[in-house]
């Protein structure tokens, strides 16, 4: 398992402290975007956290350079991440980005037997292909119900959780 690294202080805006966060994913069948946006409800519990989501194949990669976090999601496609979302990392890769942290999330169905292969192959890609980029907070599988879902009860949960988790690990570095 990677390990995770130290976060970076926040960037001042004004008087605020805000540390900035975007959730990026990929999605076949709405589920990986479901999660995404409670991922995004739980970053947005905590204070001095903006956050903001979009869909892989609608965002302005360059728009991605200031945020301080990139939060990627991907469904399991066969035990790994879509190719989409790692095109998507690739591209990352061409930027000269200011964050210094990256969190991952993924979907997937079937048995519970190894939820965490497609999620471990991203983390693995983006490690490679965002040397500079940390990997941040134990990474989330959420599991669904066959190929189109929808999420199993109760998964949902986890994603506000690992909202919360990813903007207090980045609040808590911002005042050391």
């Amino acid at each position: 398992m990677p390990r995770h690294h130290r976060i970076p202080k926040t960037i001042k805006c004004g008087d605020e402290s805000l540390v900035k966060v975007f959730v990026v994913y990929d999605t076949k069948y709405g589920n990986t975007k479901l999660a995404g946006e409670n991922i995004v409800e739980g970053i947005r519990e905590v204070e001095g956290v903006e956050t903001s989501i979009g869909y892989v194949k609608e965002i302005e990669i360059g728009k991605l350079a200031d945020y301080d976090a990139i939060v990627l999601g991907a469904p399991n496609h066969m035990g790994r991440p879509s190719q989409t979302i790692k095109k998507f990392v690739n591209r990352l890769a061409e930027l000269d980005l200011k964050a210094k942290n990256v969190a991952i999330f993924g979907t997937y169905a079937g048995k519970v037997r190894d939820p965490d292969r497609a999620v471990k192959k991203l983390e693995k890609t983006a490690e490679k292909k965002l040397p500079n980029l940390k990997l941040i907070s134990p990474s989330l599988s959420i599991r669904v119900h066959g190929i189109p879902g929808p999420i199993v009860e109760g998964e949902l949960p986890k994603c506000k959780d690992f909202g919360r988790r990813i903007a207090n690990q980045l609040k808590q570095e911002s005042y050391k």
